[in-house]
């Protein structure tokens, strides 16, 4: 299977709308072949969703997919979005999705953070775990580079794919806490020092 964290141009398009209820908050998303969770919002995703707090100020969503992270919180938050995906056909669908929940994000191709050019308050994400341990720990890392001071990392990872072992890693660059655990997700807040 070719993965969502490259741009593969042979992948036929077949758009689908998947609907969303989120903290009791109707969503709708199109979706498509050559995505993250193609078939609607996924179990890890809505986890992080119904845990995370009030934001403010600037929040990155990292590899935002179709946009569920980014316009999820933009619709419940009084503050400014940036969306990134490496993959071209998500950011086309984030943009086409942002449209449609009626939110006022940015949305921007980047691989990694090559594109990104400021510091925030939070950045959020459910990261491509597939991508390998050494291009996720890059983002995981690197993301203190693209965080204020004391601004912060909330992700979501399965205890199956290394949940404990990223939290002991984490924890040399960042003050972490597991804010919650689900069917063996487990959400980190990671604050950058």
């Amino acid at each position: 299977m070719a993965h969502y964290f490259t741009n593969d141009e042979n992948i036929k398009s077949e758009e689908q709308k998947t609907y969303a209820k989120i903290n009791n908050q109707d969503f709708v998303f199109v979706t498509d072949n050559g995505v993250f969770s193609k078939k609607g919002l996924d179990f890890g995703t809505r986890t992080l969703l119904e845990n995370i707090p009030q934001f403010h100020g600037l929040v990155l969503d990292f590899g935002c997919g179709y946009g569920p992270v980014g316009i999820y919180i933009k619709k419940n938050n009084d503050c400014v979005v940036d969306m990134i995906d490496i993959n071209k056909r998500s950011v086309t669908l984030a943009k086409k999705n942002a449209i449609l929940n009626e939110v006022d994000v940015n949305i921007f191709e980047s691989d990694i953070y090559s594109n990104v050019d400021k510091k925030y308050d939070y950045i959020v994400s459910n990261p491509p775990i597939r991508i390998g341990k050494e291009k996720l720990y890059q983002i995981l890392f690197d993301a203190s580079k693209y965080l204020k001071e004391d601004g912060e990392l909330w992700i979501v990872i399965n205890k199956d794919q290394g949940a404990k072992s990223v939290v002991k890693d984490l924890s040399q660059k960042y003050e972490v806490n597991v804010v919650a655990k689900n069917k063996g997700f487990y959400i980190i807040k990671a604050i950058n020092h």
